[in-house]
């Protein structure tokens, strides 16, 4: 028997986009993504989901980052380093030793061979254990 369609609590209230808004892909949810990224990787995600442009692209400073997600500057650093590393972002930086340049969402990775790794519980992951388990340590 095919499960009905929930009606939502208010169906006068459906939110329909206008003008500029950001989209985040359901495989953050349904694949793990969110667990693995952690609270602060997470609320960067949607911070530059909601800032990006067509191409997925933002240009908010780390300052302004930290500053509008309620993180200290140090919290909002370790989150873009994990969204790096587990190629959710990409980052160019203005000029060689800038911090701040231009973030880009990338397609989440797809093929087992470069899922992202779940984190051990504990503690951080090691940049060399991600990249052993992305197959990128050769």
């Amino acid at each position: 028997m095919p499960r009905p369609t929930p009606t939502p609590p208010h169906p006068g209230l459906i939110r329909r986009p206008t003008g500029a808004f950001g989209w985040l892909p359901a495989e953050l949810l349904h694949e793990g993504w969110l667990a693995r990224l952690g609270p602060d990787a997470t609320a960067v995600v949607v911070l530059l989901a909601l800032a990006a442009d067509r191409r997925g692209a933002s240009f908010y400073g780390r300052d302004r980052m930290a500053e509008r997600l309620g993180v200290s500057r140090p919290a909002l650093d370790a989150a873009l380093t994990r969204l790096q590393q587990l190629r959710v972002v990409a980052h160019k930086p203005w000029r060689a030793g800038s911090f701040d340049g231009v973030w880009q969402l990338l397609p989440l990775p797809e093929a087992a061979g470069t899922r992202a790794p779940r984190p051990r519980r504990g503690g951080p992951v090691s940049i060399a254990a991600v990249l052993t388990q992305l197959g990128l340590d050769r």
